[in-house]
């Protein structure tokens, strides 16, 4: 059985359409950092980026310091359906919750250590905040 030319299955059809929803207009990263800084900074948080990734299309990752030398950590994903979504990578899978877990500073510090060697394009941001607030979602 052969396919006309230039005529797509319905598989791939498929694939394509899904790939076009997922897609979004997005904010340069250097832009959305920078807003999120604003954010931090106007609510009496002390906030700094640590490493700078790629300024088009880099992915960020929070750190908040709690004092007490413990931190929260968060990363920037995409869920099943696309859409931006703020996850704890140091939590187990199956743990979930509207706050993400404290943890020692040293294990934070060293997960962001070890992702910034394979994603060179990271950016880190930290904020300093005794009330555990990232300022990742716009209010």
């Amino acid at each position: 059985m052969r396919r006309a030319r230039g005529r797509l299955s319905a598989a791939m059809r498929a694939v394509i359409i899904a790939f076009a929803d997922m897609t979004e207009p997005r904010l340069k990263t250097e832009i959305r950092v920078a807003a999120q800084l604003r954010r931090a900074q106007g609510a009496g948080a002390f906030a700094t980026v640590a490493r700078r990734g790629d300024p088009d299309a880099g992915a960020v990752a929070v750190k908040v310091y709690l004092g007490g030398a413990r931190a929260r950590v968060l990363i920037q994903s995409r869920d099943l359906d696309g859409h931006a979504v703020w996850r704890d990578p140091l939590a187990p899978e199956s743990e979930t919750g509207d706050q993400p877990a404290e943890y020692p500073e040293a294990e934070a510090d060293a997960w962001l250590a070890k992702e910034t060697s394979v994603d060179p394009d990271l950016w880190i941001v930290e904020i300093e905040d005794r009330k555990g607030r990232a300022f990742v979602e716009e209010e």
